[in-house]
């Protein structure tokens, strides 16, 4: 074999080389990365009972926490919890600091940049009320009071929904809110599921229940673009969480409610 022939062997050596560590390294993705390391970063709003808050042992515990656990063990490895804001849940996203967020809203703004699983977590926003009061629809809304945080989504959608003769009483927070009808200021709230759940799981005396929904937005599993396996992987561990009645163990603990599968729907 000449010089010159010796070296283009070696040269194809090396390319062929190249070229067959560039196709494994296109074929990992982030199933592969998740398990090599063998645990899954899930981001999580630390203080978002009842999804995900510090119980009295200090650990993290909710709604979220039961699928993220359910997650974890459908792909065999350790669940590592990672605190987000809403500021920068998705740059810890796209730059991987985390494999999946939880409670994403799903928006078309958002697709642009993220993929997102199906929906787990329901989120809407209800009218709630004493068992004792009457309430089944817009209409019965008529003449009764009704405390809500002023300019938010909720107040927005009473407002769309409220016969004119209701009496819609806007206050700047939802501690306020809440005060105001359990202390019989108001005869009706309107927020959101999450603050709901608390007035639902404290007030035995008021009995107070939800009446119905005035919008319905669930919550979805963000990941990144183009990770088909694991979309699949928490699509799979979410069905069978419904499946099995696992979803609804977890309404009923956090939620204080049946899960309601129209409300995974967008």
């Amino acid at each position: 074999m000449t010089l010159r022939n010796a070296l283009k062997s070696a040269i194809a050596a090396i390319l062929m080389l190249g070229a067959a560590g560039l196709a494994t390294q296109a074929k990992a993705d982030a199933v592969d990365d998740i398990t090599k390391a063998g645990a899954i970063n899930v981001g999580i709003f630390s203080d978002f009972p009842p999804f995900s808050s510090a119980s009295a042992d200090m650990s993290i515990k909710g709604y979220d926490i039961d699928v993220a656990q359910a997650i974890a063990d459908a792909l065999k490895v350790k669940l590592n919890l990672v605190s987000v804001t809403g500021q920068n849940r998705i740059p810890y996203l796209t730059d991987k600091r985390v494999d999946i967020l939880m409670s994403v809203g799903y928006s078309k703004e958002r697709e642009q940049v993220i993929d997102f699983a199906a929906a787990y977590a329901p989120y809407y926003i209800a009218v709630i009320g004493p068992k004792a009061t009457a309430v089944k629809g817009k209409e019965d809304l008529a003449d009764k009071s009704i405390a809500v945080n002023r300019g938010t989504l909720e107040d927005t959608s009473l407002s769309e929904a409220a016969p004119s003769s209701a009496d819609i009483r806007r206050f700047d927070n939802y501690n306020s809110v809440i005060q105001a009808f359990i202390s019989g200021q108001t005869q009706l709230m309107v927020v959101g599921n999450d603050v709901g759940a608390q007035v639902l799981a404290k007030q035995d005396a008021l009995q107070p229940e939800q009446k119905f929904q005035l919008l319905t937005s669930p919550s979805h599993i963000g990941l990144n673009k183009n990770e088909d396996r694991l979309k699949k992987a928490v699509n799979d561990a979410v069905a069978k969480m419904l499946a099995d009645g696992k979803l609804d163990e977890s309404s009923k603990a956090w939620l204080k409610t049946p899960l309601n599968p129209d409300n995974l729907k967008d």
